[in-house]
């Protein structure tokens, strides 16, 4: 056998192998899916959550003060914020990262769905928890009796870290689609 023909079929090996192996890293990302199946399930969970908590709100209407009713519709937001939340990356990652939704023509089909990528994703992450922290903050505050001091302080710097947080990471995205748009 020829020495050229000796390199020809060890590169034929090489190529089908790393095919093979580029096939298997690749069907990797199923591994996600039963993680965003959990999330969802965290999301069932979240609705009874809400729907027990408004249950309450309405069997007691009568009884609460202002600040406790006040309170109960601030957490009933909070709840729908983590909901959408884990909407957000449930769609999100599961498009970004796993496999393509074939909702075109669906009228229910969210517009940020046609851009979304890891980026985009990052940046609706930390502005729905600015506004999750942005709830947990007016509930201190209009509870502020009960509330204390040390942990209003902290609940403020979190919610700072938060924002700093958010405003980079769109910076940062506004930087990497600047340079994908003038990349040949």
């Amino acid at each position: 056998m020829s020495d050229q023909r000796i390199g020809s079929t060890i590169s034929e090996n090489t190529n089908a192998l790393e095919h093979g192996f580029e096939v298997v890293v690749f069907a990797s990302r199923w591994i996600q899916a039963p993680l965003y199946g959990g999330l969802i399930v965290a999301e069932l969970l979240y609705a009874y959550k809400f729907l027990v908590e408004l249950w309450e709100m309405v069997v007691h209407v009568q009884g609460l003060e202002e600040t406790k009713f006040m309170l109960g519709v601030l957490g009933l937001i909070d709840v729908t914020m983590v909901a959408n939340l884990l909407t957000m990356v449930v769609i999100g990652g599961y498009a970004t990262f796993v496999s393509k939704l074939s909702l075109e023509g669906h009228p229910d089909r969210p517009d940020w769905l046609s851009h979304v990528d890891p980026g985009t994703i990052k940046v609706k992450l930390a502005a729905s928890l600015i506004g999750i922290s942005s709830i947990h903050l007016l509930k201190a505050f209009v509870d502020v009796a009960n509330e204390n001091p040390e942990h209003i302080k902290w609940k403020i710097f979190i919610h700072m870290t938060f924002l700093g947080s958010a405003i980079l990471l769109a910076w940062t995205d506004k930087i990497m689609q600047k340079d994908k748009k003038h990349s040949p």
